[in-house]
């Protein structure tokens, strides 16, 4: 519920497409998966006690999601202390950074790699002036760290950071100044409702007709929420439904998985979606491969273990951290989607690999220094 309920839902429907397709192969380990759902309310709290309740009364052998980063962070030390996985879905750096966990595996791209990314493609297209408005927790912070890191390599600066509330209805405090500092470009780092609402305002001041909309990524489930004239600006996306930059030639998993969310939900799968599904479907996989539920034989697996999912090229989970090895994409928006496909609102411009954006091993291994269980 809350500001990242539709997000939240489609992750979920990706996850269930996975449990679906493993069911149909006759499941794991001879038994049918079956994923129950939780509602963690956005809260770091709450989430503890929903995982405690799915693993000591429900009977769940594994824990996965939560779009919220503060709440992924401690779902990860309720996990750690339960010794059971988690596929995480927060993109803060923490998660597999200073906060990691050899049970835990982070899915999207950290916060670091998507302001890398993203900054260099800001700098180069719009300028190197940038007024950042950024949600006050985890999240935020971690990608307007990363941010001010582009910053200082290209030589621009950031004429301020606000720092806004999650759940924000007016950010009329903030449109103003920005409108004064007359900045190259407006980095939006809020997501869900509160990006939509940003964006409706910032149209409103004007703000949109003189300075450029960038940001880190935006959510298909916030664009589609805008009217056309309000789908505007630059972004980077985690994934995307379509496209040789995402997919590659002939991607025939994507295909299907998407050809089969369009036929239960009426709609493409978002980025989200693959969250879901990638979380899932190598959770099952580490499971089957394994041989067991135990979470730290299911870990072992799952390390540095390369596979091919729902984009070009193989990924892995880095040993060094647990973060999932994938590239990222930046784009632009497109009011109307295409004459085919009216959903299809990015137009993809380019393709990051994680190689040259992502944490290098040795920053890594100091961030994150977990240790297995004896």
């Amino acid at each position: 519920t809350g500001v990242f309920a539709d997000v939240a839902q489609n992750g979920v429907r990706g996850a269930a497409i996975a449990v679906d397709w493993w069911n149909q192969r006759g499941g794991v380990l001879g038994r049918r998966v079956e994923a129950l759902v939780e509602d963690n309310q956005n809260n770091p709290g709450a989430s503890v006690e929903k995982a405690r309740k799915l693993v000591n009364q429900e009977g769940a052998v594994a824990l996965m999601g939560t779009v919220n980063s503060a709440a992924a962070l401690s779902t990860s030390g309720a996990a750690n202390a339960m010794h059971v996985l988690f596929m995480a879905g927060g993109h803060a750096d923490a998660i597999s950074g200073k906060a990691c966990r050899w049970n835990t595996f982070q899915i999207p791209q950290t916060t670091w790699q998507i302001a890398h990314a993203t900054g260099f493609s800001f700098a180069k297209l719009l300028g190197k002036r940038w007024y950042l408005i950024t949600p006050d927790y985890a999240l935020g912070h971690a990608l307007a760290a990363g941010y001010e890191d582009v910053v200082k390599i290209v030589g621009g600066n950031i004429v301020a950071n606000d720092l806004t509330p999650l759940g924000t209805s007016d950010f009329s405090p903030y449109l103003t100044k920005v409108a004064a500092a007359k900045p190259d470009c407006l980095v939006l780092l809020v997501q869900g409702a509160d990006w939509v609402n940003c964006i409706k305002q910032a149209s409103a001041f004007g703000i949109t007709a003189k300075i450029p909309l960038c940001g880190p990524f935006a959510e298909l489930e916030s664009i589609w929420a805008l009217p056309p004239k309000l789908r505007t600006g630059y972004w980077g996306t985690d994934w995307y439904y379509t496209g040789k930059l995402v997919l590659g030639e002939r991607n025939t998993l994507a295909e299907r998985f998407t050809a089969e969310y369009r036929k239960r939900h009426g709609q493409p799968p978002s980025a989200e979606s693959c969250f879901g599904y990638v979380s899932m479907d190598r959770l099952l996989w580490g499971i089957a491969q394994a041989g067991t539920t135990d979470a730290l034989k299911v870990a072992k697996v799952l390390e540095g273990a390369r596979f091919r999912s729902l984009w070009e090229g193989q990924s892995h989970f880095r040993p060094v951290n647990h973060a999932l090895e994938w590239p990222m994409w930046f784009g632009k928006l497109r009011p109307n989607g295409t004459p085919s496909d009216p959903y299809d609102v990015f137009d993809i411009l380019d393709r990051q690999p994680a190689e040259t954006t992502q944490v290098p091993d040795a920053a890594a291994a100091e961030a994150c220094a977990f240790s297995w269980p004896s």
